[in-house]
């Protein structure tokens, strides 16, 4: 049985009131999951900021 059965499973013998909190708490490890990946690109900007704040780059977007 795949995890998503098992899962499946456990939140279908649980109350409705239950059903909601175990909804919740997935949502919140979605959106934790994705958060994560954007502080990741957070952390990046900082390093990437050496190469756009030149001269040459401000020159290079000048004329959009």
């Amino acid at each position: 049985m795949s995890t998503q059965e098992l899962i499946a499973k456990e939140v279908t013998s649980l109350p409705e009131p239950l059903q909601r909190e175990v909804y919740d708490f997935a949502r919140f490890l979605r959106l934790k999951s994705e958060e994560d990946s954007l502080n990741g690109l957070l952390l990046s900007e900082t390093a990437l900021a050496k190469d756009w704040n030149t001269p040459e780059e401000d020159a290079a977007w000048a004329s959009l």
